[in-house]
């Protein structure tokens, strides 16, 4: 496992199926939220988002976001909704947050993953933390 490689890569968010994590026995997936599951501009959850996380929850997949962003009211504002936890301002690529998000759901770092867009953060944090990391594309505007 290179430091300085995903584990997986993957276009967009929506990639990760609930079959997929099934079969890589996935119980955790931590989740950064700008740019991996919505735009850094969007105020609420898109549609597309509230369903993949439906489908998770139904896979029995708990989905955790774990975010620099340290805007507190607007993070539980975007998640509430979705029916999320977040975490917000993580300082990642220190893996302190997810270690903490592994403890408190006591789930096993073979069980878990972070999804993200930034190799310098998401990834590395990831690394640190001695779980999966899978990426995905960074989150644009489609033109």
């Amino acid at each position: 496992m290179s430091i300085f490689r995903a584990d997986k890569k993957f276009e967009r968010f929506e990639d990760v199926t609930p079959d997929l994590l099934k079969k890589e026995d996935v119980k955790l997936l931590l989740c950064d939220l700008d740019n991996t599951l919505r735009l850094h501009s969007e105020k609420e959850p898109a549609d597309e988002l509230q369903d993949w996380i439906e489908d998770c929850h139904r896979a029995g997949v708990k989905v955790v976001i774990i975010s620099n962003n340290g805007r507190k009211k607007m993070m539980q504002k975007f998640c509430e909704p979705i029916n999320v936890p977040c975490v917000w301002w993580a300082k990642k690529p220190m893996s302190v947050k997810l270690t903490e998000a592994m403890t408190e759901y006591k789930i096993a770092p073979k069980h878990t993953v972070m999804l993200g867009d930034k190799w310098s953060t998401d990834v590395l944090a990831a690394k640190f933390a001695k779980i999966r990391s899978w990426k995905v594309e960074h989150r644009r505007d489609i033109v």
